[in-house]
C-alpha cells in the first residue's frame, strides 16, 4: 500500500466481505441462476483456472456437506465496486446425493481462507490468464495458457510491511480518478497485509496498481511500499483488460 491522499489510500482498500451467518434456511437457486457443473472443473493449472460468479447469496461451509458448519457468506454484489462477485475456484466435490460443491478462495482475513459452496449458485468459467509475482526478483510475469506473455519490474513492499506470500486471485477492478498517485487503475487482491489490520479507512487489502506524483521517487525494482505491488501505468493499464476478476495471481 503506498502513501499518498486519504482519498487514494480508501481506493485501494475495500471492506471485507461480510463473514456473518446467514440466518434462515437453504436457498434453492432461481432457474435462470443455476449452472451445471462440467465434470472437468478442479483448482487451478498452469494453463488455466476456473472462476465461479456468485448468482445467489449463499452460505459457505467447511466441507461439501449441506450439513457441515458454516462459516461465511458470499453476497452477489462486490464491495467497492458494486460489481459482480467473481471467485477463483480452488476444488470440486460431488456429495454421496449427487449435489455438486465448489471450493473457493474467499476475500477475507487470513489469507488462506476459503470455503464449499454449492455449485448451482455460481456460474462456472475459465481464465487461462494467470500472474506471478516474484518478491525476490520485484518481477511480475502474465502468463497465457500457460505461456509466458509479459515481464516487468515492480515496486513491493519493504521490510516493514512486506507484500504477503500466497495464491489469491483479482477480486476487484477499481478505476481510479484522473491524476491519481495510483494510477488508471487498482487491482484488488483477496490478500491483505500481515502487518497493517487497517490502511485508510479499509481493511488493509492489497493491490496491483499504478504509480504517480510521489509515487515516483520509488524506483521500480525497489521494496518501497506498505504491501501493495505498484507497477508502470501503462503495462497496469494492459494487465487490467486481461487480469479479470477471479484471475489467479501468484506472489512467491
Amino acid at each position: 500500500m503506498s502513501p499518498g491522499s486519504a482519498r487514494a489510500a480508501r481506493l485501494v482498500a475495500a471492506p471485507l466481505i461480510a463473514a456473518a451467518v446467514a440466518a434462515g434456511g437453504t436457498l434453492t437457486p432461481p432457474a435462470a441462476a443455476a449452472a451445471s457443473t462440467p465434470d472437468e472443473v478442479r483448482g487451478p493449472t498452469p494453463r488455466r483456472a476456473w472462476t465461479a460468479r456468485v448468482m445467489v447469496p449463499t452460505a459457505v461451509r467447511a466441507r461439501p456437506d449441506v450439513r457441515a458448519r458454516r462459516t461465511g457468506r458470499v453476497d452477489t454484489v462486490a464491495a467497492w465496486n458494486g460489481g459482480s462477485v467473481e471467485l477463483l475456484v480452488l476444488a470440486a466435490r460431488t456429495d454421496a446425493r449427487g449435489r455438486r460443491w465448489i471450493k473457493v478462495r474467499l476475500p477475507e482475513r487470513p489469507n488462506t481462507r476459503s470455503g464449499w459452496m454449492r455449485a448451482d449458485f455460481a456460474r462456472l468459467s475459465t481464465v487461462r490468464w494467470r500472474v506471478v509475482i516474484d518478491l525476490r526478483d520485484r518481477r511480475a510475469r502474465a502468463y497465457h495458457d500457460g505461456h509466458l506473455k509479459r515481464s516487468w519490474p515492480v515496486v513491493v513492499g519493504k521490510r516493514a510491511t512486506p507484500t504477503p506470500r500466497g495464491r489469491f486471485a483479482v477480486y476487484e477492478r477499481v478505476r481510479q480518478p484522473a491524476g491519481s498517485e495510483l494510477g488508471p487503475y487498482a487491482l484488488h487482491l483477496t490478500a491483505h497485509s500481515k502487518t497493517l489490520r487497517n490502511y485508510g479507512g479499509g481493511p488493509g487489502r492489497i493491490a496491483l496498481h499504478g504509480r504517480a506524483g510521489a509515487l515516483l521517487s520509488d524506483p521500480l525494482g525497489s521494496a518501497a511500499s506498505h504491501g501493495c505491488v505498484r507497477m508502470n501505468n501503462r503495462v497496469l493499464q494492459w494487465l487490467a483488460r486481461r487480469a479479470a476478476p477471479g484471475t489467479p495471481v501468484e506472489i512467491r
